[in-house]
């Protein structure tokens, strides 16, 4: 709830994740064929984040580890992260991941997500810096949606540069440097 206006946070939090109802819920509506809208208990369910989270926190379901952080995925990221297709696994990794340790206290994601930024950070700044325009559509298809907001921000601060490099004098003489000092002794 900390960023009530974000619309990432908004997105993020509709990412689906696998529940299991512990005990009967009456009302539900979860279900198109079931005409009763009841869930029985022990029911496996995907939800999405925001209402997992809040009857997590009523004791009425379980939540478990999303399918985006199973051990494919680790040992992907593990063998080379940097080439890892994120997006189509979850746009919003990153921010999931961050919610979802807290919900379900895993640690080990928390480990995963480190290792998943740091490799893919410096090749998305080399891309953002170095790539030319053809590449930059198959790259950008592999991104989450934070890594996309990195390179877009990597893109514009070297085009920021190298204007800036390119308008002014390249050296500038400091106003210290022209003034002569007095001797001591006189």
């Amino acid at each position: 709830m900390a960023r009530y206006y974000d619309i990432d946070d908004i997105l993020a939090d509709e990412e689906l994740v696998p529940a299991m109802f512990l005990e009967a819920v009456n009302g539900v509506g979860l279900f198109e064929s079931n005409e009763s809208n009841r869930v029985e208990p022990r029911s496996k369910v995907e939800l999405p984040f925001w209402l997992a989270s809040e009857l997590h926190q009523r004791q009425v379901v379980s939540v478990s580890v999303p399918p985006c952080f199973n051990k494919k995925t680790r040992e992907e990221i593990g063998a080379d992260g940097a080439h890892v297709d994120l997006r189509s696994r979850c746009s919003y990794f990153y921010e999931l991941g961050c919610k979802i340790v807290q919900l379900i206290g895993d640690k080990t994601i928390g480990s995963l997500l480190l290792v998943a930024f740091q490799t893919r950070y410096k090749e998305v700044l080399i891309k953002a810096h170095t790539s030319a325009s053809a590449l930059a559509p198959k790259f950008l298809s592999l991104l989450t949606k934070e890594e996309t907001k990195l390179y877009d921000a990597a893109k514009s601060s070297t085009a920021a540069f190298k204007t800036w490099r390119m308008g002014g004098p390249r050296f500038q003489k400091a106003s210290v440097l022209g003034r002569k000092r007095k001797p001591i002794d006189e």
